[in-house]
């Protein structure tokens, strides 16, 4: 009975608005309610009329600048307000309607109706109820109508009396700032962020913080990832969304034993609670047996147009026969691939679907998105997966999966290690062809380092030794470091803990630069600055710090300031920074300042060393 009049109900409110909208006098409602308001409400002709006055006092009318005309409700026995000339309480006084009518109905239904000018001149007027906002801006959202979405739920949070936000904001705020991502407004994202930080109400506040924690887990941003996941614990200590969260973190700082720890206490903490429904907990229970995996199966779940290829890709992926040899000569003193009319056919078949050229020009790069045609070529690798016998196939599939998932160390293992085993086959007959560089523009040589940059890059967060030991397979090939690994094989050995051995790479590296200004070693100095002091080697860190200091200036102080301004350019942008920069220094504060704070007194030192 009760869903049968929220149909009436909405039926007849959306005829009643456009009857008003035509004059916006009560009237013409009137005469309408009487009309055809019956035909509305299974032919009651008496609720329709008693209905109508109440829709009328709530409607919100753009001659009276959005405000509404509210009639007085008549005594027993004065005359009723439908015009019907009978008293109140034989009139309209006598009917019970079949349900509850929301206050907020008629604002709601006009949100939906308005565009436009008159959409934003109602929200400007500050008139608009919160719950109205609220479900206007989520059905927009729920309809594709973006723009729409974002202008209404902006306005839901544009104000100074948080205290009038319905409890139901939790999911708006999250759409908003998904708006706001997608739509690429990241300054009002963060100006909302902080906003609700400063002055929210607090279920809010935990929201905020959770996302924060998130956008500085996209960053790479470890050490202020972890710092905001902690004000969210203090904020929202019983929230079970904290509990995926923390894994996610602690697998992006490598600490995968105690994310299955630290799963396992949530699942304790929050079943005694005993308010969580059989999905949240069956959640929590695959977390607390696997987080990497639980995670994984979420993401792909969550893909609704791709989550069916994407599993389909990562079963071929398990089941994937070792490829066949490719053609490699040692040529010049140089080792040179060149790709086979079966490969090119392969590639050729591939290219149909995926349709998206490599840039060329980049290390790392596609001249578009590759994505937009996942739909075409996801399917179609799986049903041909001959193709991979094709390094420029792989090479295509590494990019792209990489663009996707290369930040997210759950889906290494499943999607890029088995890509990366694959290449390292070839790379191994590479080797063994005889002596000589890799070089990238030799032949077809490209495919090969291509492919392996994108995947030593993607597996760098979960699956780092297999990163790298493909980074040092790469090196082997490339003496010269062409693709820039060193770095990154030096970050991950101090994160292993293997200090001796990134001692002698970053000496290796240091020594045989060429001495000019404008290339790109802070990584360098600054990782034989912590292997040093790692190593008790006091005096020879401090002499490392001087030569650090000298190629950048600003990298000691962001490293030991706690909230320092970030720099404008985000360290997972692929954009290139250029030596010596407060850029620089960000990006290299941001990739590996959690290994400086996780050093006992190592951030203590380099700020006393720098004041010496």
């Amino acid at each position: 009975m009760l869903a049968v009049w929220v149909d009436q109900l909405l039926g007849f409110a959306s005829g009643a608005l456009a009857a008003i909208r035509q004059d916006e006098r009560y009237p013409t409602l009137m005469r309408w309610a009487r009309e055809e308001g019956p035909g509305r409400v299974g032919g009651d002709k008496t609720l329709a009329q008693a209905l109508a006055p109440e829709l009328w006092s709530q409607t919100p009318l753009e001659r009276l600048g959005f405000a509404c005309e509210q009639l007085a409700r008549p005594g027993r026995n004065e005359p009723c307000w439908c015009d019907s000339g009978r008293k109140m309480k034989q009139c309209c006084g006598a009917v019970n309607l079949p349900g509850h009518l929301p206050p907020h109905l008629m604002w709601m239904l006009s949100l939906r109706e308005w565009k436009g000018s008159t959409l934003k001149a109602a929200l400007a007027s500050g008139r608009a109820p919160a719950q109205a906002l609220l479900e206007a801006g989520l059905i927009a959202a729920e309809s594709g109508q973006r723009g729409r979405a974002q202008q209404i739920l902006e306005s839901l949070f544009d104000n100074s009396d948080w205290d009038r936000l319905p409890e139901q904001a939790e999911p708006a705020f999250e759409i908003l700032l998904d708006l706001f991502q997608e739509r690429g407004f990241y300054r009002k994202r963060e100006a909302l962020l902080d906003e609700v930080l400063e002055r929210g109400p607090m279920f809010l506040r935990g929201v905020a913080l959770e996302r924060l924690c998130l956008m500085h887990l996209d960053n790479d941003d470890l050490d202020s990832a972890r710092s905001a996941f902690v004000r969210a614990q203090q904020a929202l200590p019983d929230s079970p969304t904290l509990a995926y969260v923390e894994a996610m973190l602690l697998l992006h700082e490598g600490n995968e034993e105690e994310a299955v720890e630290r799963s396992r206490f949530w699942l304790r903490r929050l079943t005694r609670r005993g308010d969580l429904d059989p999905d949240q907990l069956q959640f929590l229970a695959d977390l607390a047996d696997n987080p990497g995996a639980t995670l994984a199966d979420q993401l792909l779940s969550a893909e609704e147009d791709l989550g069916d290829a994407l599993v389909g890709l990562q079963t071929l992926l398990a089941e994937l026969t070792p490829p066949p040899p490719i053609k490699v000569k040692q040529q010049d003193g140089e080792l040179v691939y060149r790709s086979t009319a079966r490969e090119d056919t392969f590639f050729a078949e591939f290219q149909e679907g995926f349709e998206i050229e490599i840039d060329p020009d980049a290390t790392m790069g596609f001249l578009g998105d590759p994505w937009v045609n996942a739909g075409q070529w996801l399917p179609a690798l799986c049903s041909n997966p001959e193709q991979l016998d094709s390094p420029a196939v792989l090479q295509s599939v590494a990019l792209a999966l990489t663009s996707r998932f290369g930040s997210l160390p759950w889906m290494a293992p499943s999607l890029l290690e088995p890509l990366a085993e694959r290449l390292e086959r070839w790379l191994i007959q590479v080797r063994q062809a005889g002596d000589g560089p890799l070089s990238w523009d030799r032949a077809d040589n490209v495919q090969l380092l291509r492919a392996g940059l994108a995947l030593v890059v993607g597996m760098e967060r979960g699956s780092r030794q297999h990163s790298r030991e493909l980074a040092e397979l790469l090196l082997s090939l490339d003496s010269g470091d062409s693709l820039g690994l060193r770095e990154l094989v030096l970050d991950q050995l101090l994160r292993e803990g293997r200090n001796d051995e990134a001692l002698e790479m970053s000496q290796q590296a240091l020594a045989s630069a060429t001495g000019d200004e404008e290339t790109p070693l802070l990584g360098m100095y600054m990782g034989q600055v912590l292997a040093l002091y790692r190593l008790g080697k006091l005096d020879e860190a401090a002499s490392a710090l001087e030569r650090a200091r000298r190629h950048n200036g600003h990298a000691i102080m962001l490293l030991c300031a706690d909230n320092p301004r970030p720099a404008s350019v985000a360290p997972n942008t692929g954009a290139e920074v250029d030596p010596g920069t407060r850029a620089e220094a960000w990006q290299y504060r941001t990739l590996m300042r959690d290994q400086w704070r996780n050093t006992p007194g190592a951030l203590d030192w380099l700020s006393s060393a720098s004041r010496n």
